[in-house]
């Protein structure tokens, strides 16, 4: 049976790009083979789901020629019309609609009458790696400086003994009995559009052309095992929360030396108990005691950096409005923070603190 994709990520056709993106994290997160209760093939159908989904040209295409459409092919008030008399619109014809069970078959006949008519016929395939994402997580300081990670990512590596070739040492290969070397095979498919050949990459050998003579038993022939992968990644100064680093070719590793797929990092930035973000300014709260505003006392606020600067309240200063200080918050991402052209500002929110009632301090203010 063909994979619903949709069904995978527990969508809804109709569902917006942020809402595939919104399921793809919270499933990737829930079924990762590293967390307690993961699952690595419901962890690897999650990936595969939204490779096709997320991309606008392939989630098309499957769209319109995959198991979501049975009745593609058929004009649409014809094919509504049989619907509707509990029939199929392909009854009479000789169609049967699990012919077209698999995602591909048919592009794949396409692909067929195109290369009979002196087209391209299909390049040989292996599978590539999925792409991965995995979360960082850093301090406002370390966003601020800029700062040196490294990830622990566990999944699909090439594997060591063969070097992810699948055969073991000495072996080497032998070319494929099942598509004699092509990494193809072709079969014979009866539509209602007729007797069609149809191109399909060959199951045994994966599109290689070739097979081990003898499988390397680390990797059991696949070229690739489950492992952890330390991956030292560099975060630029300025760098917001929720931003993606991308690390390419770290992701899983594809089969028998096939192209890996790329890790995205996705940086979130910790909570600050002093100073909350806002784009490239930072907003410090200050407690203002009425008696030091009314005798012109200056205040003094922390910064990012760990240091203090005094500022003076000027004079008829509306207190409901932040006091800028500027060229004391984040740097711009990627830029050097101690440029300060390239810096946000700092803004002092005022709390009013009001003076202990005393019967000397109550006369002062009435005289």
């Amino acid at each position: 049976m063909p994979k619903d994709y949709y069904h995978i990520l527990g969508i809804e056709k109709t569902a917006s790009d942020e809402e595939v993106k919104k399921a793809y994290r919270k499933l990737a997160h829930q079924y990762h083979p590293d967390r307690p209760g993961g699952n690595e093939q419901k962890f690897k159908e999650i990936n595969e789901a939204y490779q096709i989904l997320s991309d606008k040209t392939k989630r098309t295409q499957y769209d319109r020629f995959g198991n979501a459409e049975p009745n593609f092919g058929a004009g649409g008030s014809w094919s509504d019309a049989r619907a509707s008399q509990g029939r199929s619109p392909f009854e009479g014809f000789g169609f049967d609609p699990e012919q077209f069970s698999d995602t591909g078959d048919f592009g794949d006949i396409m692909d067929s009458i195109f290369e009979g008519m002196g087209g391209r016929p299909r390049r040989k395939t292996r599978e590539q790696g999925s792409d991965l994402e995995t979360q960082v997580l850093i301090t406002l300081e370390e966003a601020f400086l800029g700062v040196s990670k490294t990830l622990h990512v566990r999944t699909f590596t090439t594997c060591d003994t063969c070097g992810g070739k699948g055969a073991a040492a000495g072996s080497g290969f032998e070319k494929c009995t099942a598509c004699d070397g092509q990494g193809q095979v072709r079969e014979q498919k009866n539509t209602f559009f007729g007797a069609f050949s149809q191109v399909k990459t060959c199951e045994k050998c994966h599109g290689a052309g070739e097979i081990p003579k003898n499988a390397c038993q680390s990797c059991h022939g696949a070229g690739r095992v489950i492992s952890t992968r330390d991956i030292k990644i560099e975060i630029l100064p300025g760098i917001e929360d929720n931003q993606l680093i991308k690390i390419k070719g770290m992701g899983e590793a594809g089969e028998r030396g096939a192209a890996a797929g790329d890790l995205y990092a996705r940086v979130r930035v910790a909570h600050h108990s002093i100073f909350e973000r806002q784009g490239n300014d930072l907003i410090v709260r200050h407690e203002l005691n009425v008696l030091d505003l009314l005798l012109g006392k200056k205040i003094v606020v922390p910064t990012i950096e760990g240091k203090q600067v005094t500022v003076e309240i000027p004079a008829g200063f509306n207190l409901k409005d932040h006091l800028r200080i500027p060229r004391e918050g984040m740097p711009h991402f990627g830029a050097n923070q101690m440029f300060s052209a390239n810096r946000g500002d700092l803004l002092v929110d005022f709390m009013i603190k009001a003076p202990k009632p005393n019967a000397k301090l109550k006369k002062i203010l009435e005289e």
